[in-house]
């Protein structure tokens, strides 16, 4: 029965402030912004199934990553057989393999040796005429899809992410598809747009003699010819295939101005900015390509050695293409092409719909259990109503304030805390009464029916939410929302049912001086 001043001032603290987060949650947006502009501004944030959105199932081309995998592994053999001065014929490749066929016979031990110090996930076939299959293992092309998937799931929540977007769901599917749902965006063809970019950023030296050619010509040996990115021109450029700098070095990047025009600044790591540094200071004069997904964005001429790790990307942006661009490089390059095999757009009358049947389903269970706690517990049921109706705004303040995600189960969860909540005070008042009826005095009553009720709620309470623990990592999508505001509810459930009751009934007990309990 001793409350200490701190404390009491604590839990009416908790509660002020649970209301003042949790009010913005009963007013309209006009309300928010105009008279009410000095609440918080966060509202629990709805999930798909509650405020409509867009559903996006996405496909990895794996055969398109694996190609380009050939394709370097092509190169690397290339260098390493003229470096040993094999001789090889109809070098090609595939998204399977890479072929050759060797000149000497006497040469094919030589060639096995190259092959495996490539790497080691490599195996080869070598006829006694020389012709050679080079190929990446099975369980390494099996382990590979899976690390892709995993990583543009990655790269995916990512770019949705630095859109603003909140609380996506976005999960695996199958071998080689994402689910992708985005609550609250009724047009999606701006995320289609920065999904479907691979931004693949590398950066080249170009062709000293004809850079910049004004038709399609045959590049020369270890050269590609690449357009430009300029909308209504096309201009084509001689690159060098050897790439200096990638932008998996990046650090950051952000849109700005130069000279008032928009344009994209980006910075390197350490190791990144060395051989940015290295490469301009030994090219000075020389023009430096830009490339992102195979096109080149901007290719300005190395003016002076630039040694801070950073620059800028110059080209016909405006300042969305800009801020878009950014997104990306910060975001990071998709491993491979991705595409949008279904689309779906969610309306927000489902949604309507479901707070409505939420809000009766949660009004009818709070007045219900009202009612049964009056019935049977009087006073002290009217003390645990108010502790009962306090513990609902303190789940939308908790839910307003980390912006967690409110799902249908969701709303399940909170009329389920409801019934819970209550059940703590059913204990404690039961207890109550067995020890008011084994002769103690009021006072002892209440103090002892407290202290030996919570040993039983807290077990009961703990082993609730390590469910709802194991729910929230190994579930998904609606089961993550349910085991959100469960494990929310239950340890609000335990400051209302333990502390607010408590206090309410220690304050009206010290006042009355009761000499019965009206239980």
């Amino acid at each position: 029965m001793n409350f200490p001043r701190w404390k009491i001032l604590l839990v009416i603290a908790i509660c002020v402030m649970a209301m003042f987060i949790a009010s913005p949650n009963f007013l309209e947006k006009k309300q928010r912004e105009g008279i009410f502009s000095f609440l918080p501004s966060e509202t629990v944030n709805l999930g798909l199934d509650l405020q409509g959105g867009s559903y996006l199932l996405l496909e990895v081309d794996f055969n398109q990553y694996l190609q380009e995998q050939m394709q370097t592994l092509l190169d690397d053999l290339r260098i390493a057989m003229r470096e040993d001065k094999i001789g090889y014929l109809s070098l090609s490749a595939n998204k399977a393999d890479v072929t050759f066929k060797l000149r000497e016979m006497n040469e094919i031990d030589k060639a096995k040796k190259i092959i495996s110090g490539i790497s080691r996930d490599l195996d080869y076939e070598i006829s006694e005429l020389g012709e050679a299959k080079v190929f990446y293992r099975g369980d390494y092309l099996k382990q590979t899809k899976r690390d892709l998937i995993g990583q543009s799931v990655e790269i995916v929540r990512r770019r949705v992410d630095e859109t603003g977007t909140r609380e996506p769901i976005i999960q695996r599917q199958g071998d080689n598809r994402i689910l992708l749902q985005v609550p609250g965006l009724d047009n999606p063809e701006k995320l289609k747009n920065l999904l479907g970019q691979t931004a693949k950023m590398t950066f080249h030296l170009m062709d000293e003699n004809n850079p910049f050619p004004a038709s399609l010509v045959i590049p020369p040996p270890g050269e590609m010819l690449l357009k430009g990115d300029e909308e209504g021109r096309t201009q084509y450029y001689l690159v060098k295939k050897k790439i200096e700098l990638s932008g998996d070095l990046l650090v950051d990047s952000r849109a700005s101005y130069d000279q008032g025009r928009p344009v994209v600044s980006f910075r390197f790591n350490n190791q990144g900015g060395k051989k940015f540094a290295k490469t301009t200071k030994e090219n000075v004069k020389k023009p430096f390509a830009i490339v992102l997904d195979k096109k080149v964005i901007s290719a300005p001429v190395i003016q002076t050695p630039i040694l801070g790790g950073s620059g800028i990307i110059t080209g016909n942006f405006t300042v969305e293409s800009a801020n878009d661009l950014a997104l990306l490089l910060r975001a990071g390059a998709l491993p491979a092409p991705i595409t949008v095999i279904e689309e779906r757009t969610v309306g927000p009358s489902l949604g309507h719909d479901s707070i409505e049947a939420g809000k009766i389903a949660s009004l009818v269970g709070v007045v219900f259990v009202i009612v049964a706690m009056l019935a049977f517990y009087g006073l002290f049921g009217i003390f645990s109503s108010v502790a009962l109706l306090i513990n609902i705004i303190l789940i939308l303040a908790a839910l307003s304030l980390f912006q967690a995600t409110l799902t249908l189960p969701g709303i399940a969860g909170i009329v389920l805390t409801m019934g819970m909540a209550v059940d703590a005070n059913v204990l404690i008042f039961e207890r109550i009464k067995e020890e008011a009826r084994a002769g103690r005095t009021p006072i002892s009553a209440i103090e002892h029916g407290f202290s030996q009720a919570f040993k039983t709620i807290f077990d009961s309470n703990v082993t609730t939410l390590i469910a709802t623990l194991l729910l929230f990592i190994y579930g998904s999508g609606p089961v993550k929302g349910f085991a959100v505001t469960l494990s929310i509810g239950i340890l609000s459930s335990m400051f209302s049912a333990i502390m607010l009751t408590r206090l309410m009934i220690v304050i009206w007990t010290k006042k009355v001086r009761p000499k019965t309990l009206p239980v």
